[in-house]
């Protein structure tokens, strides 16, 4: 594996420049893997996932009450019908009854009774009213679930393009990545994955006195340094931050 790249027109041709090439792509791939993860398109479809399960929530609940009702107007109409039959079982005795004190129980007994009914069809109603406004509701609140599922679409279709248009790029970088890769040593390459594994970005220029990684100015020295250190192949290391210097 050479250190240089080919003779390629517009290529980079020193080790310094392959260097800065490499990191150049690694660093935009970074900022598109980023990309890739933070998209605000991920929080658009977020919303209206979430939006649309608890639309999905409320509907459920209001079924759920509704059927509640719908048991508890069966159970009082049973109910209702019991006491309707034990109350005629009862007007029928009254005809037989001599007694006085026989028929005074049975007229309570009765009167009783006809209270029960007046409670059980009291809450019947109620019932009924109830079930019917919520009838009402899920029958306004179903007509927002097309608007909810066409959001989630929209959003999930607008993030999978995005998705799809940052692959392609990635993709791409990547040929360029291995290209440049395929023209620096086993050595350098090495010591370029340490630093950017440690680093994040391993490769930075020296512009003026300052190191473009770190932001700090080398000392008259250090520059004096740096420069006999990279006269051979126009890189060292920055004595502040460790990374690749390009001289």
């Amino acid at each position: 594996m050479n250190d240089t790249a080919d003779s390629t027109p517009g290529a980079p041709s020193s080790v310094a420049e392959l260097l800065l090439a490499l990191q150049a792509v690694d660093t935009q791939a970074d900022q598109l893997a980023h990309r890739r993860e933070r998209s605000p398109l991920r929080s658009d479809l977020t919303s209206a996932t979430t939006a649309l399960r608890s639309w999905e929530q409320q509907r459920a609940s209001l079924r759920s009450r509704i059927d509640e009702l719908g048991e508890s107007i069966e159970q009082a109409e049973e109910r209702g019908a019991a006491l309707l039959t034990h109350r005629q079982r009862l007007e029928q005795q009254m005809k037989t009854v001599i007694a006085p004190r026989e028929a005074e129980a049975l007229q309570h007994e009765i009167a009783t009774i006809n209270a029960q009914i007046d409670e059980l069809d009291g809450h019947e109603l109620e019932y009924l009213e109830e079930q019917s406004t919520l009838d009402d509701q899920l029958s306004a609140h179903l007509g927002d679930e097309e608007g909810l599922r066409h959001h989630v679409r929209l959003a999930d279709g607008a993030l999978a393009a995005e998705i799809g248009d940052i692959d392609a790029e990635l993709t791409g970088l990547e040929a360029q990545r291995l290209e440049r890769r395929g023209q620096l040593s086993e050595a350098l390459l090495a010591t370029y994955d340490r630093k950017r594994a440690a680093l994040g970005v391993a490769v930075a220029a020296l512009v003026g006195r300052q190191c473009q990684g770190c932001h700090l100015e080398l000392s008259a020295a250090e520059i004096d340094t740096v420069k006999e250190e990279a006269a051979a192949t126009g890189v060292t290391d920055c004595p502040d931050c460790g990374r690749l210097l390009i001289v």
